[in-house]
């Protein structure tokens, strides 16, 4: 019998383009986290650069090695802590120690850090995002699916955009996991969409969904924060508003056996 994963989601205030301070926000969060007791903190979706800053993805791009996941890596290990932090802009020709989809381009990468600054998986954002975006005309789409345990819950990884795509969730669930982490970047007026796909993923897959979403203003958008964590019925076990906060829940891997056996809907799968 496990005692479950406290986890811990850094709802950051994000400025474009400042990647010293947004890392140093993230920084924070993180030592916020441990000191609250968390197992596991997660962060936003291009939470350094900012996702709306289109035109410094290029310029900002760092590679696997670079010193925004070395910093927290780093951070990782002197708090005790594990750490998704996700994600970057990632410069795949760069990148030298993980495998990446293409020799060239740049990828909106994810990665876990456990308590002992320890890599444990890698994702890069599969689906990109066309409307109203430039994210699909400037990146390299992802094509591994990992999980990882930490503290004995096995845990996925996705993005953003991944929400709107449910068959890449049922392949998770597939792999074991037991707790869906999404860092977003998801704007203003589309709460609805937010709300109900992510409690969606929680219900069908019956595992733990949490979605970590930026703060802040960018000059074409604004994020709604609202950053969520689910239960296996999809039930809200805290949540935030659209300002900067660090929201907190406990992951109880009993909790998702207990509600598969319970109502077992993913045994009555045909496809």
């Amino acid at each position: 019998m496990t005692s479950g994963v406290e986890l811990a989601l850094a709802q950051l205030e994000i400025e474009a383009g400042d990647v010293e301070g947004n890392v140093e926000r993230a920084l924070t969060a993180v030592e916020r986290a441990a000191d609250r007791g968390a197992d596991l903190v997660a962060l936003p979706e291009l939470f350094n650069v900012g996702y709306f800053a289109f035109e410094l993805y290029e310029r900002r791009a760092e590679p696997f090695e670079g010193e925004t996941f070395r910093r927290l890596r780093e951070a990782a290990a002197e708090h005790g802590i594990a750490v998704l932090a996700g994600t970057i802009v990632e410069d795949l020709a760069e990148t030298e120690t993980v495998e990446t989809p293409a020799d060239e381009g740049l990828a909106n990468t994810a990665a876990l850090f456990d308590a002992d600054g320890e890599l444990q998986l890698v994702y890069r954002k599969h689906h990109l995002f066309g409307y109203e975006s430039a994210e699909a005309e400037l990146l390299v789409p992802g094509e591994r699916i990992e999980t990882a345990s930490i503290g004995g819950v096995t845990i996925g990884v996705t993005t953003c955009y991944d929400l709107r795509f449910p068959e890449l969730y049922r392949e998770l669930v597939d792999a074991g996991a037991e707790l869906l982490v999404i860092p977003s970047a998801w704007p203003y007026p589309r709460i609805e969409h937010w709300e109900t796909l992510s409690r969606a993923r929680a219900i069908e897959d019956q595992c733990y969904v949490a979605t970590v979403n930026g703060a802040g203003e960018f000059e074409d958008a604004t994020l709604l924060g609202r950053s969520t964590v689910y239960d296996p019925w999809g039930v809200t076990l805290a949540s935030s508003g659209d300002d900067p906060a660090l929201v907190t829940a406990t992951i109880e891997p009993e909790t998702v056996a207990d509600v598969r056996e319970e109502f077992p809907a993913l045994r009555d799968r045909r496809l």
